[in-house]
């Protein structure tokens, strides 16, 4: 309403002007436009600090793309959540429950970089005073690059989230601080039904001895760790190493103490053991380590070979660098990034190092496998700690020799026995908690151990009922702090930290899950990306009929041992005790001592080229091809996230596919002759093991066999990522064309990629 009356000059004039809104409906359309999005926080989740609106960038066209959302820190995460609408993802087939694809585990961070004025600083801590960056990029561990700009952000918003993420990613803290001991979800049924052995009890420990039929001696004395604060509550030594041992062994910390591994159906049997620092004069110690070597001598015809692997495999320190400068090749901030280092990509690889230490490590378990399989020796490896190196050596044995750790669960329990029991360092070889000086030295050695998995694999895909796919997510969960397989430097300090009552909700003893929970992370469906498809079961032998044609040994494909004389004589041990002593007091293999580099050669050649002659067996000694391009780059893990190098309709995904309809049409075949009354094959064929649904090693899959079969529209890093929703120039260096014999070489990087429905190829 407007007036226009006057009522004197001494009068103030009334308002001529109504407002028909409230200051509430005012104030209320202001703030929403800062809305900001959280996400679906789990329990025991908090928030830290939020901001909004954050442009998070997309790789291709330099970078200069994105969506806008809200960008929040929590104690689990870095969370980006877009304001754009969401719409449910149905083309997604393998999806994280705990994290989402824009998610980013705290634990999971690897360098955080900051943007100013178009240059790219590596931050190493709180370093701010009045100036933020521009943008912050994030280098994950699983090698994903997150980019997020700050400019349209508010000033003070921005400074509190780049501070937020930069104190709770690198900073230096507390075990108690890490997401585990807050996640406070119901694990009261955990876990036993995938049957992986914890070897966290007697029996689990004894009935692993009956397995490999082993003929050592199981320690339960150090059950509370009176004895020994670095070795399990239960262990198994040589049956000759005496009470007396274990005294002088507490002097040491339980170093030299040899420690069992597995036992070869010969008799033989491997063991390692960490390294005694021998002084000279100094006749403890020595006497100590010669009872020692004799003991693991008296395990099977008094006979032992010793390996010291800090001296023919890299340091700790040659493992990190190498892979911080692999790793570099796979963490692209942008298109125009990875085509400039496509020119000399394969060399640039190869002179990290990092394909020759999985090699190195290849090679070596290669000749521990000889001496147990061909010359039936007892072996023992060790090195400084015996935590790290010989946990990678003693698995990659028992995977060559044992059928058993090549199925899902077998793999899993020689996890538990070699790297949980064993004591492997996770917290610090893994950097959980950022801790930047030299005690807790930082090295990738479990992703080692993968690697040289993945190698043996793609080498002998049949033989392995797990996939690919279970070890690039194995790789990734090491970094998801929820659970406490991967999260301690020790059984001791696990079983200290998890019996203590929790701090943070006075809930008693802490339950965290075990990572071979994978229902904490996946469902059902998902879990079926984890049985490899061509997994090739054990053929059920009919005892009746091939009773005469039986081997000698359960073990099939056993090399003929080395010509042994007839067993020794009563007084033989007796009167060849001391002369023994002596050789065996510095034996070393003259040919375990060639460079660390050397080729497969001498007796190691022979072997190998022995067991390729004969019938191949995916049930019985498995050996690695180590020549020339045969160690090749694990692409899946290191090359999903990288949308240019993806094969749409091609890739592995695609020979997978054909192998499926291929397998699919066997069994068509064989249930016809079954109805025809044709069909003794049937018969011959194993019933399916009593595995769960979800880890069932047939075929029978509907929701992977229907994917499968439509490869054509998948991509070759599936199923990270399913289908090609994005669409990129490749951007050529100025050299590149220069050397190919195009006309018109600009107008490549001009043309868009066509995308059809038939295989093709990028």
């Amino acid at each position: 309403m407007l007036s226009l009356g006057s009522s004197g000059g001494k009068q103030p004039a009334k308002p001529s002007f109504v407002s028909y809104v409230t200051p509430e409906e005012i104030n209320s359309e202001k703030e929403s436009p800062k809305k900001e999005k959280l996400p679906a926080l789990l329990p025991g989740e908090v928030v830290f600090c939020s901001a909004n609106p954050v442009l998070k960038y997309t790789q291709d066209e330099f970078s200069q793309r994105g969506v806008f959302g809200t960008l929040v820190c929590t104690n689990f995460r870095i969370s980006f959540i877009s304001d754009e609408a969401q719409t449910e993802d149905t083309s997604q087939h393998f999806k994280n429950k705990l994290y989402g694809q824009n998610d980013v585990p705290l634990m999971c961070v690897d360098h955080i970089y900051g943007g100013y004025d178009d240059k790219k600083k590596l931050i190493t801590g709180p370093q701010l005073k009045n100036k933020y960056p521009s943008k912050i990029i994030i280098h994950c561990k699983d090698l994903r690059v997150f980019q997020y700009c700050l400019t349209f952000t508010d000033e003070k918003d921005a400074k509190k989230i780049f501070q937020g993420v930069v104190h709770h990613c690198l900073e230096s803290k507390s075990l108690k601080c890490v997401f585990a001991f807050s996640y406070s979800a119901n694990n009261a049924e955990m876990q036993r039904k995938w049957r992986t052995v914890m070897f966290d009890s007697t029996d689990d420990w004894v009935q692993e001895m009956k397995r490999t039929k082993g003929n050592c001696r199981l320690v339960t004395e150090n059950q509370a760790f009176e004895l020994f604060q670095r070795l399990p509550q239960y262990f198994i030594v040589p049956a000759a190493v005496t009470d007396e041992d274990f005294q002088t062994a507490k002097k040491f910390s339980g170093k030299g103490l040899p420690i069992w591994c597995w036992s070869h159906h010969s008799g033989c049997a491997l063991f390692k053991t960490a390294t005694v620092p021998l002084m000279q004069e100094d006749t403890v110690s020595q006497n100590y380590v010669d009872r020692m070597l004799n003991a693991v001598a008296q395990n099977h015809l008094y006979s032992v070979k010793t390996e010291d692997l800090g001296d023919t495999l890299p340091s700790l320190q040659e493992v990190q660098l190498s892979y911080s400068k692999f790793k570099q090749f796979f963490l692209i901030d942008n298109s125009t990034d990875f085509w400039m280092s496509d020119v000399k990509w394969f060399s640039s690889l190869e002179n990290t190092g990092w394909l020759d230490i999985i090699r190195q490590c290849l090679q070596k378990a290669l000749e521990v496998v000889e001496c147990l399989e061909k010359e039936n020796t007892n072996v023992l490896i060790m090195e400084e700690e015996g935590s790290d190196l010989c946990c990678v050596i003693s698995s990659l044995v028992q995977l060559m020799l044992d059928p058993f750790y090549r199925t899902l669960t077998g793999l899993q329990s020689l996890i538990q026995k070699e790297w949980v029991a064993g004591g492997h360092n996770f917290q610090d070889r893994c950097n959980h908690l950022h801790h930047k000086d030299k005690e807790h030295l930082q090295a990738p050695v479990f992703l080692l151990f993968l690697e040289c998995v993945w190698q043996l694999l793609q080498q002998h895909s049949p033989a392995f009922q797990f996939s690919e796919t279970y070890l690039t997510v194995l790789s990734d969960s090491v970094h998801v702090p929820v659970f406490s397989t991967f999260l301690f430097n020790s059984v001791q300090q696990r079983v200290s930290m998890l019996t203590a009552e929790s701090p943070h909700t006075q809930r008693g003893p802490l339950s965290c899950p075990t990572v071979w929970d994978w229902s904490v992370q996946f469902d059902c469906r998902s879990q079926e990306f984890f049985i490899n498809p061509v997994y090739t079961e054990k053929l059920r032998v009919d005892k009746t009929t091939k009773k005469s044609h039986r081997p000698k040994h359960t073990r099939q494909l056993s090399l003929p041992s080395s010509a042994f004389k007839t067993p020794p004589k009563k007084g033989f041990f007796k009167e060849e005790t001391d002369s023994l002593k002596k050789m065996l007091r510095g034996k070393r293999l003259s040919r375990w001592m060639l460079s660390p580099d050397a080729s497969p050669q001498g007796s190691s050649r022979e072997f190998y080229e022995a067991w390729q002659r004969r019938p191949l067996d995916y049930h019985g000694v498995l050996l690695p091809q180590l020549e020339g391009p045969a160690v090749r780059v694990w692409m899946q893990r290191y090359l999903r996230w990288i949308p240019e190098v993806q094969i749409f309709g091609g890739g592995t995904v695609a020979l997978t596919s054909r192998l499926a309809e291929l397998q699919g049409e066997v069994q068509d075949l064989l249930r016809r002759l079954e109805r025809q009354g044709r069909g003794p094959y049937l018969h011959d064929r194993p019933p399916p093991p009593p595995y769960p649904a979800a880890t069932s090693p047939t075929l029978q899959l509907p929701s992977q066999s229907h994917l499968l079969r439509s490869s054509v529209r998948l991509s070759s890093s599936f199923p990270f990522i399913s289908v090609r929703n994005w669409s990129f120039k490749p951007v050529i260096p100025t050299s590149v064309p220069q050397g190919l014999s195009f006309t018109d070489p600009d107008n490549i990087a001009d043309k868009e990629d066509e995308y059809s429905e038939t295989i093709s190829l990028v």
